[in-house]
């Protein structure tokens, strides 16, 4: 599979219930899981198979600007040494920002195992994440 934001990321975004900018933006380990575009939310991939392996704290630094989304590099924590993990990009908050909310209703955004250290094999302990620095960062729309 290659990388690609979900569908229902472009609805949420239109309908106003996404918002990069005040809600809050986490990424995750994930293994076992198989993308699908019409996945929503988080407990839909781990409803499909997949497994959180550590989920970062809110990005900091974000920026919008002429269609693409990025933010500061950030690191995460895997709790099990596993192989063959994507990188799940979703809003965890309401999209205001605030608390996280349930995973079901925690809003999928991107999907990524394709490229530069993709899948990662992490061991247990802090893994570091790099956004891409070209001209696409995490996500361009349009």
């Amino acid at each position: 599979m290659a990388n690609s934001e979900f569908d229902t990321f472009n609805e949420g975004v239109l309908r106003g219930e996404i918002n990069l900018d005040t809600g809050t933006v986490k990424c995750a380990l994930v293994r076992g899981y198989t993308f699908s575009a019409a996945h929503k939310f988080v407990s839909d991939v781990t409803g499909a198979g997949g497994v959180l392996n550590g989920t970062s704290a809110a990005l900091t630094g974000k920026t919008q600007t002429a269609g693409v989304f990025d933010a500061d590099d950030t690191t995460l924590t895997a709790a099990a040494s596993a192989v063959d993990h994507g990188l799940l990009v979703f809003q965890s908050s309401a999209p205001g920002g605030g608390a996280d909310v349930a995973a079901a209703a925690q809003r999928l955004i991107g999907w990524y195992d394709t490229g530069t250290g993709l899948p990662i094999q992490p061991g247990t302990g802090v893994v570091a994440v790099q956004f891409d620095a070209g001209a696409n960062r995490i996500l361009k729309v349009g």
